[in-house]
């Protein structure tokens, strides 16, 4: 993650701009700002993309395109939706990337599969899931903030490999052999860690997590 600027071809970059940009926009204009009115929504809001500025700044890696960090999307996801967590994260890009945690040009490849897939694989999730499992709290916080979290960044880094394999930045054997498999234990980590935070927003702030209703999750269980 956190692709830099020579590592891909030309063209990708340029692809992945124009894909961007009308995604960002679409996100932009749908997206429900009326709920960032309240001062609580919109610091909460704020506070999570800081926040995950400073997590993905702790990131390990030996070659260029390949450093691992937490990603925190499905947390996003879940509490504000697909629109303003695509927002949200994609500035959460922006900050790492002026801290020089990235390539400048390479912010549109960046935030397609950081903001853009991940939240597009969070939101698919939690619409699958909801639509076969019951609305259980337990259900909700195992399956949709546990489970779900893990899968989000083990799909991101299943993305980005094979786009570094079809760019040929990296050799197929070395990105699955070498690299990909580290994903398996950074989403364990991820899974506890979303799963842990979002049980503390259900229990204590339900406000705080759009995806949550007590009269689903809670009455009459």
């Amino acid at each position: 993650m956190n692709l830099t600027d020579d590592l891909l071809g030309e063209t990708w970059y340029w692809v992945a701009w124009l894909a961007w940009l009308p995604l960002f926009a679409r996100s932009i204009w749908r997206a429900p700002w009326k709920r960032l009115a309240a001062s609580e929504q919109s610091n909460l809001w704020l506070g999570m993309i800081v926040l995950l500025m400073l997590v993905w700044s702790l990131k390990a890696g030996v070659k260029p395109g390949l450093a691992l960090h937490l990603l925190g999307a499905n947390i996003f996801t879940l509490a504000f939706g697909p629109h303003l967590a695509f927002v949200g994260l994609s500035l959460v890009v922006l900050g790492v990337t002026l801290n020089g945690g990235a390539g400048v040009f390479a912010y549109g490849v960046n935030a397609l599969l950081l903001a853009g897939f991940s939240v597009l694989v969070s939101s698919q999730l939690f619409r699958c899931l909801s639509s076969i499992l019951p609305k259980h709290f337990f259900v909700y916080i195992f399956v949709n903030a546990f489970v779900s979290s893990g899968l989000v960044i083990m799909s991101v880094g299943l993305a980005s490999s094979v786009l570094l394999g079809l760019s040929g930045a990296y050799s197929w054997a070395f990105l699955f052999e070498e690299h990909f498999p580290y994903y398996l234990l950074l989403a364990f980590s991820e899974s506890w860690l979303s799963g842990m935070v979002v049980t503390l927003f259900v229990v204590y702030r339900p406000q705080w997590v759009a995806s949550f209703d007590d009269s689903s999750y809670l009455s009459g269980k």
